[in-house]
């Protein structure tokens, strides 16, 4: 079953308290541990916490701490924002979520409030939120002052919203609809969404949707003279105190409100004794505006009465208390506990709950991985299990920075080659956080490794025609000293190549540690960080023109890459045709490589020839192979050879901004990853972090 949900609004006021308060009731009856959770709250009034989140953990028992279900304050996100800090926003939110996604069976995810921004700058935010969660949305709409055309018009452009983003919408609830209207709202949002969206309404509630005496009473800063047990009424219609008593009583209706002048003794007790009897309805409670004092008769008559509903005593004239409590906006709290069941329950009436639990149960996962989530997820799996890495490069200022980053991630543990005093110098020079205790730094030539490596390596090439005096000549370059530490194990992976070409990183490991078994070459992947999804790109960095039986090993190498990070595999070969359309030479080992997969691997999703934007592209794929399971939607890109995929991964990246994470080499018995030349700071950083989770295999 899916772990979560995110119950987003498309405005202000549209109820989706309830739904959490529903679905929270519901969960819990089939998941012992459920969670809630709010990415960005409305600042504290007077340090009191968020509303919705005290109501849902104390209301319903939950064990979350307070702080763990929330990542923002408004004014936080507010901040950061302006100080163009987006990535971190998103990152912060990820990693609150998937703290409780870690500990809980299940955890409702609740959006923003479109309290201070504008509607489309909210509804972005939401639409950014869930799609890096990588979790299903419920929209919630409220009808409240709309035309039946307004109210889908605007359905349809929120939906539209998180669609035209890949977020899978499951469920739309069209809230606060006159009753009446129910078949006809149903009909026509059901005609303007598609037919896998379930759709539900529920009629508006005035007794849910009006203040309880509490609220009215904070809003309008009110002196509570009597009824305090009783703050908690729900309230109906505003009467206005302004005639004879006679005439008035004849107004009153079940849960009204009554506002008079304090100095309206009559109208105040004959409110009061109408509360009481029989004949007439119950009253919520009574303001008394003007601010004058109560006669002390008065006080002791109403003291003696042995129930009294909440009396309220304001300063301001009648006519502008009453505007303002007509204006109050109500809320469900936490010491409401009938307005909260009330709440569950109408959610219960009207909301189809095993339809939506199907709906929640047969959700398939995201459309794809976003960047800053499969970043996190590299992050928390590095973490998991501690690796040493070694880093040949310490006389780059690079390495040394990534280092430093490494170390503030606490990610894993580093050795860097090159001479103390000369990275003592850089790092101060650089200005950079570094504790030189928890890094080893190693001379090779002065290393106590270094003879016996040295004899190591003699005795593994001598059969080459290498000599003692050479296997020292060797060993004092620090590609073939950190391929040693990691072929020795006393590091579990090397990375680098930011100062050395590919071909000096690797060479020492292919003459000695060499590929596992079963695989004939060694290959390499970008993880293609977009916008909004990870793609993986292959090769891109090694085998210049593989035959068919290479390029196959590539992409079963590549496919199984991605499995191991998170990611599920649709295997597209590249190439200048689709289909059967082409023939060539180049076209033809594309096709055989294809037939060779799909015959040792029948469980990949693989297609090929074909070309690239039919592979990403959902309408052209379409077009070009209607029935392909693969096109339109390809995640795993396979190029026929190097020079293609080099140029394009490079154009891919300068062009669109685009993360590449690698190249990560696959086939060897030990990990050891190279850099470009050109690489940056965070291309060290995610390339060891890389690295690390491939030494956990």
């Amino acid at each position: 079953m899916n772990k979560a949900i995110y119950i987003a609004a498309s405005e202000a006021n549209s109820g989706k308290s309830m739904l959490s308060l529903g679905l929270m009731h519901i969960l819990l009856h089939n998941k012992p541990k459920v969670a809630y959770f709010r990415p960005i709250i409305d600042n504290p009034i007077n340090g009191k916490r968020d509303n919705h989140i005290n109501t849902v953990l104390n209301y319903f028992n939950l064990k979350s701490n307070y702080d763990d279900a929330y990542a923002f304050t408004r004014s936080e996100l507010i901040k950061a924002l302006s100080d163009e800090k987006e990535d971190e926003i998103i990152n912060t939110i990820i990693e609150k979520y998937k703290k409780l996604e870690e500990e809980h069976d299940f955890v409702i995810v609740e959006g923003t409030d479109f309290s201070d921004h504008g509607a489309i700058i909210e509804m972005d935010l939401n639409v950014l939120i869930a799609k890096n969660l990588g979790i299903p949305v419920i929209i919630v709409s409220g009808g409240v002052g709309k035309t039946l055309d307004e109210f889908v018009e605007g359905l349809r452009l929120t939906y539209d919203s998180f669609d035209n983003k890949d977020v899978e919408v499951i469920a739309v609830i069209a809230n606060k609809v006159q009753e009446k209207n129910i078949p006809t709202v149903l009909k026509e949002v059901g005609a303007n969404l598609p037919a896998s969206v379930f759709i539900n309404a529920i009629p508006v509630y005035k007794k849910l949707n009006n203040p309880t005496i509490k609220e009215i009473s904070n809003a309008i800063n009110a002196e509570v003279l009597f009824g305090t047990a009783s703050l908690n009424n729900t309230t109906g219609d505003i009467k206005v105190g302004a005639m004879q008593l006679a005439n008035f009583l004849s107004y009153l209706s079940d849960e009204c409100v009554v506002i008079t002048p304090s100095d309206r003794s009559d109208i105040l007790l004959g409110t009061l004794q109408a509360n009481i009897s029989n004949n007439y309805p119950s009253i919520a409670g009574i303001i008394l505006t003007g601010g004058i004092d109560l006669n002390p008769t008065v006080v002791q008559l109403i003291e003696g009465l042995e129930k009294v509903i909440p009396i309220l005593k304001v300063d301001e004239a009648t006519f502008k208390i009453a505007s303002k409590v007509g204006s109050i906006r109500s809320h469900i709290y936490a010491e409401n506990k009938d307005k909260i069941k009330m709440s569950i329950n109408i959610f219960e009436k009207y909301i189809d709950i095993e339809a939506l639990k199907e709906k929640l149960v047969t959700y398939k996962g995201s459309r794809g991985i976003t960047p800053r989530m499969f970043q996190y997820n590299l992050l928390q799996r590095a973490k998991k299990q501690r690796k040493h890495i070694v880093l040949p490069e310490g006389n780059d200022d690079r390495i040394l920075t990534a280092a430093s980053q490494l170390q503030k991630q606490d990610v894993v543990d580093l050795t860097i080659l090159g001479k103390s005093v000369h990275i003592e110098a850089a790092v101060k020079r650089l200005n950079i956080p570094f504790d030189f205790d928890r890094v080893n730094i190693i001379n090779p030539i002065e290393s106590e490794y270094f003879q016996d490596f040295s004899n190591t390596l003699y005795e593994l090439r001598k059969h080459k025609g290498l000599s003692p005096a050479m296997a020292e000549d060797l060993m004092a370059d620090v590609s073939y000293f950190g391929t040693m530490m990691v072929h020795k194990g006393i590091a579990d992976g090397m990375v680098s190549g930011a100062a050395h070409t590919t071909q000096h990183t690797i060479k020492p490991a292919l003459q000695f540690v060499k590929t596992k078994p079963g695989f004939s070459v060694v290959s390499s992947i970008f993880f293609m960080c977009l916008e909004d999804r990870v793609s993986v790109f292959g090769d891109c960095a090694i085998n210049p023109n593989p035959t068919a039986e290479e390029l196959a090993e590539i992409a079963i190498s590549s496919a199984d890459s991605s499995m191991a990070f998170g990611i599920d595999p649709k295997v597209a070969m590249l190439s200048y045709s689709s289909g059967n359309s082409g023939k060539g030479e180049d076209v033809d080992t594309v096709r055989k490589a294809t037939e060779i997969v799909k015959s040792k691997r029948p469980d990949l999703k693989v297609e090929g020839p074909i070309q690239y934007d039919a592979a990403v592209d959902p309408s052209v794929g379409k077009k070009k192979i209607p029935d392909s399971q693969v096109a339109g939607q390809a995640n795993v890109l396979i190029f026929p050879d190097l020079n293609t995929g080099n140029n394009t991964y490079k154009a891919v990246q300068r062009e669109t901004g685009a993360l590449a994470i690698g190249p990560m080499l696959q086939g060897l018995n030990k990990p050891v990853n190279d850099l470009s030349r050109g690489c940056t700071v965070d291309d060290i950083f995610n390339t060891v972090v890389l690295t690390a989770i491939q030494a956990q295999d």
